[in-house]
């Protein structure tokens, strides 16, 4: 089911792809300048880098509770324009700073800003299809967004190379009002008036209420947390891993871009079999495929050192690939049920995923210093946990349907 656009479909996609893709660029452009910010600022212990990264997820986990809301009520234009704002604030702040304390300040408020164009392009989408459609247009939004992290570190460690770390963030700038720009120019506003609600702390507190009810909305979002948490700690850590462990300081960005590909490639084919075969059922076999190849990991290499790089990115590949077919899916299963309020639902099941995520990833990248073992534990127990909810919620959704038919 789909609500007619005025906007061609692929003009769409590309827009909504847009409002996304800055929250890549604002993550992955930073990655090859981790080290160098780090003594700009006077970190002394490397992990204490992965904060640069994992924090700014903090923040679009705490920004949809206040965009959400407004954006039933305000509409969803006037809120990525508040968000956009609150992003260029934070960049100077970051740019600024001269301590880990204030540049993790700027990179949660960073978070919190661009969790608006984030938040609201999920609710547009939310707002104009649903059911599989609304996975398969996800899909393809996913995939033009995947592309970003695919050039940001190559285009970061070039503004690295020919000027400094404090350009990337003007870059970020520059971006973000040319995105501003387009949509403010060919986007309609998208809130019907008969879905329009008074923004109250009551309406919030109804909305959750109501959310809650929804046993699949919380399953999926949980699942939702531990794959995002297993996956932060491969961005927040991957700097470390690939420019430290393995010396590929000069390698690293076209390394980061061919693993994103592999994400991008599986959301790209998701976009077709989301319909031939539905949510429920990519979501179940990637999240098979991910555990498995992370056991397989962790038997062959435990109390070892790292394994060769291609026997490395082999693993991550075909791991990114499993995680490419659940992004999408799990997020679409989550708000599926909750269209009616697609403001709220959206910033409440995002504030639940990253208040999953952060710690998770906070956790297990500490234990990644001589090795990447770490990591592949984490994905095991992430994907694990994942599977047991995702066979309670089946079997809850089965009991459900065998009553319905008694009665």
């Amino acid at each position: 089911m789909q609500k007619k656009q005025p906007n061609s479909q692929f003009e769409f996609v590309a827009l909504m792809a847009s409002l996304m893709s800055v929250v890549a660029l604002a993550i992955d452009a930073l990655l090859p300048a981790l080290d160098i910010i780090g003594l700009d600022i006077g970190t002394t212990n490397i992990v204490d880098n992965q904060l640069l990264v994992t924090m700014i997820f903090l923040g679009l986990g705490i920004g949809p509770l206040i965009f959400g809301p407004l954006s039933d009520s305000l509409g969803r234009k006037p809120v990525v324009y508040m968000g956009f704002a609150l992003f260029i604030i934070a960049s100077f702040i970051c740019v600024t700073s001269n301590s880990l304390e204030v540049m993790v300040l700027g990179r949660i408020l960073q978070g919190v800003g661009l969790s608006a164009p984030r938040t609201i392009s999920i609710a547009i989408i939310r707002d104009m299809f649903r059911g599989d459609y609304m996975a398969r247009i996800m899909s393809f939004v996913t995939v033009v967004f995947i592309l970003v992290p695919v050039v940001a570190p190559t285009l970061g460690k070039f503004v690295l190379d020919y000027y400094n770390w404090e350009s990337i963030f003007y870059v970020q700038i520059v971006i973000s009002l040319l995105v501003s720009f387009w949509f403010w120019k060919r986007q309609p506003e998208t809130l019907s008036i008969e879905n329009k609600k008074k923004f109250s702390v009551q309406v919030f507190v109804d909305g959750f209420k109501e959310l809650i009810r929804h046993r699949r909305t919380i399953g999926f979002t949980i699942i939702s947390g531990f794959v995002t948490g297993s996956f932060m700690v491969y961005l927040s850590s991957s700097q470390q891993i690939f420019e430290i462990q393995y010396n590929l300081k000069e390698e690293f960005p076209f390394i980061f871009a061919g693993l994103a590909l592999s994400i991008g490639t599986a959301i790209f084919l998701n976009g077709t079999l989301v319909v031939k075969y539905g949510m429920e059922k990519l979501i179940t076999t990637s999240l098979l495929a991910f555990f498995i190849v992370s056991l397989v990991y962790i038997v062959l290499f435990y109390n070892t050192s790292n394994p060769s790089i291609s026997v490395l990115l082999l693993f991550f590949a075909i791991q990114f690939f499993s995680i490419g077919f659940l992004f999408g899916n799990l997020r679409a299963m989550a708000m599926d049920p909750v269209g009616h309020i697609a403001g709220i639902a959206s910033a409440i099941t995002g504030f639940i995923s990253i208040l999953i995520a952060v710690p998770i990833s906070i956790f297990i990248g500490r234990f990644i210093s001589g090795t990447a073992l770490p990591l592949f534990i984490g994905f095991s127990v992430c994907a694990g946990l994942s599977l047991v909810l995702l066979a309670f919620l089946k079997i809850r959704s089965q009991k459900s349907s065998l009553a319905e038919k008694v009665q």
